[in-house]
């Protein structure tokens, strides 16, 4: 399991990265980009916290400046795989607030695979929003990467 979710943090690292760079690089981030980036960074910590059992510093639809982008994707990867390091039971469950302050549980195997997966999904929206915005959207898939 530490493996698999070794790899897919990479992956995970890999396409927040490249898309960190492109929009350094851009003269015309889309909003809509820049509040779906800030999200990722925002959730991705926001879990990484509930797994820990401490208090998250942003909150889930916070604005991110992309200066700050790069230095709160490496401390929310390397969080992550202090996690995996750490952990001996992924079936292990924690209970936490979700931000209505609902009380819910879920595996950390569950967590952490909700943290890539819902990264991939909007970074999937912010390329759709690069192409209608007349960018053009970088190539983030599982099989480019692994090539």
């Amino acid at each position: 399991m530490k493996v698999f979710f070794n790899d897919l943090l990479d992956y995970n690292f890999f396409c927040n990265k490249k898309l960190i760079d492109a929009c350094k690089k851009s003269n015309g981030v889309p909003d809509k980009s820049l509040e779906l980036f800030s999200h990722i960074l925002n959730a991705h910590h926001l879990w990484n916290a509930r797994i820990l059992s401490k208090p998250a510093a942003y909150s889930v639809w916070q604005l991110q400046p992309i200066s700050a982008w790069e230095d709160i994707h490496y401390d929310n990867q390397r969080n992550s795989f202090d996690i995996v390091t750490q952990t001996n039971d992924f079936e292990k469950r924690i209970d936490y607030e979700n931000t209505q302050e609902r009380l819910f549980t879920n595996s950390i195997q569950e967590m952490l695979f909700h943290i890539i997966n819902h990264s991939t999904h909007h970074r999937a929206q912010i390329a759709m929003d690069f192409r209608a915005n007349g960018l053009e959207p970088i190539n983030m898939d599982y099989a480019f990467y692994k090539r």
